[in-house]
């Protein structure tokens, strides 16, 4: 059970993250904050690797790496742009759609085919994302449907929460032909020196001035991110894709809450509902 418990560290982690993230947006651009949920975890996971003991690569590793890198950097930004344009309690729970997805993407890429009650499961979700706007039913019943494609950060999450669904895997990949330890002490600073030149272009040069403005709550963020990384690839390694990435995405949970206690977000009750109902989708596909 110890992948459990590592993957629900990493579920609390993930929302503290985002809500640092989202209170940081307020005052700093959505590119600086995508850079530095990778940068200032940097000298956090450098401290680590004085235990990590260098396994031999192969070919399939640095393939797998470098297929990885552009989806990571454009999951990580419309990530960032979603939390920034939207509620965390309306965005957060459209990552539960990535274990849906990662019955396919773990099926063809690790012919990994978790058991369960699949179409229920789907159904479950389906009547979650629904529930996420049921208060606008009273405009009709597509109402809740229509404000979902309406809510631009609901619909880059759900871009997302696909490109987590191929990442997931392939970090599988690049770990067993690695190890869990080696993998996330790496490959984070190297998304981050990969993704440093296009935080320029985006968002100008000035904005690398911005990357050491705010350094208490940035290296705070980077902390707690570190912490996300290691339990990660840790649980990620002891057990099948789908199943941690189920248990990470309660995360969805707590970042309802905190929603609520520090930005006020509205409509709780239902969204906390919707998620639940995902969660249970979640739970009937994979178990």
């Amino acid at each position: 059970m110890l992948w459990f418990y590592l993957s629900l560290i990493c579920a609390v982690s993930v929302a503290i993250v985002d809500a640092l993230s989202k209170r940081a947006l307020g005052r700093s651009d959505p590119y600086v904050i995508a850079w530095v949920r990778l940068g200032y975890c940097i000298p956090f996971l450098a401290f680590s690797f004085i235990w990590i003991e260098v396994p031999e690569l192969d070919a399939p590793f640095f393939r797998t790496v470098l297929v990885m890198l552009p989806l990571e950097i454009a999951a990580l930004i419309l990530y960032t742009h979603a939390i920034r344009q939207s509620p965390l309690s309306l965005t957060i729970p459209f990552l539960a759609l990535t274990p849906l997805f990662l019955i396919v993407t773990a099926f063809v890429i690790l012919q990994e085919r978790p058991d369960g009650s699949g179409v229920a499961g789907i159904v479950l979700i389906a009547a979650g994302a629904y529930l996420l706007n049921v208060h606008t039913r009273r405009d009709g019943w597509l109402a809740p449907i229509r404000a979902i494609l309406q809510e631009r950060g609901s619909r880059k999450m759900i871009v997302v929460a696909f490109l987590y669904s191929i990442t997931s895997v392939l970090g599988k990949v690049a770990i067993q032909h690695s190890s869990p330890a080696f993998f996330g002490v790496v490959y984070f600073p190297l998304l981050a020196l990969v993704s440093l030149p296009f935080l320029g272009l985006a968002a100008g040069r000035q904005a690398y001035g911005t990357l050491v403005s705010r350094k208490g709550i940035f290296t705070l963020i980077g902390l707690v991110q570190t912490v996300m990384i290691l339990t990660h690839v840790t649980a990620i390694s002891l057990v099948e894709v789908p199943y941690m990435i189920a248990i990470k995405r309660t995360s969805l949970l707590f970042a309802i809450v905190l929603g609520w206690m520090f930005f006020g977000e509205i409509h709780i009750r239902e969204r906390a509902l919707g998620s639940l109902c995902m969660l249970a989708g979640v739970v009937l596909i994979l178990f």
